[in-house]
């Protein structure tokens, strides 16, 4: 079983390790330390979902159905357009207080976890990791690919909590003002270097 479980748990993590738009949301809301539980959560259950559908053989079922990926991908390039607008204009308020923490008012718990679920469940190369790839490599297990799958599974939950609440170690640096314009901007070039990337 550890055979199995290892190996998952370390291609899990070395797949959600990049810095992309999920992570990029995450880091944002452990900093501010606003629903950091409930966004991690949901980014951990989310993984869960796709990893034991992939596992299960449901990337199969997705290839099958040819307009699926381009819906997915034109639409999750749409909100991540969208997202790096918002995170850009942040970035250039003339007002440096508006970005610090205890300044801002928060986004409310459904706000924060719907935006959570979209840059979760409208970003195609989630299906391409989770489902797809960690579907396919689970193959090789053959009669361990529980065990493969819980070893993903734990690494998801692993990253985003520490992700997530580890943000708060930061917190001396984000309070310069400046600082959040950094990240904003850093957020906006990513997030429009992600949607520009699957609209070609």
């Amino acid at each position: 079983m550890t055979t199995a479980y290892l190996p998952g748990f370390l291609l899990g993590l070395s797949l959600i390790m990049a810095i992309g738009a999920q992570n990029a949301f995450v880091l944002r809301q452990g900093l501010r330390q606003e629903h950091v539980f409930v966004v991690c959560l949901a980014c951990a259950l989310s993984d869960a979902i796709l990893i034991s559908a992939g596992v299960a053989g449901f990337g199969l079922a997705v290839g099958a159905l040819p307009w699926l990926e381009p819906a997915l991908r034109y639409g999750g390039a749409l909100f991540l357009f969208a997202y790096a607008a918002r995170s850009l204009r942040s970035a250039l308020r003339a007002r440096h207080d508006s970005l610090t923490p205890s300044s801002t008012k928060a986004a409310g718990r459904y706000a924060a976890l719907a935006t959570c679920l979209a840059l979760t469940w409208l970003n195609p190369h989630v299906y391409l990791d989770t489902v797809v790839l960690l579907g396919s490599v689970s193959s090789q297990y053959d009669g361990h690919k529980t065990a493969f799958a819980l070893g993903a599974i734990s690494a998801s939950f692993v990253f985003f909590f520490a992700l997530g609440y580890g943000a708060r170690l930061l917190r001396p640096v984000f309070a310069n003002p400046n600082a959040w314009r950094v990240l904003d901007a850093c957020v906006a070039a990513a997030m429009f270097a992600i949607g520009l990337k699957l609209v070609l």
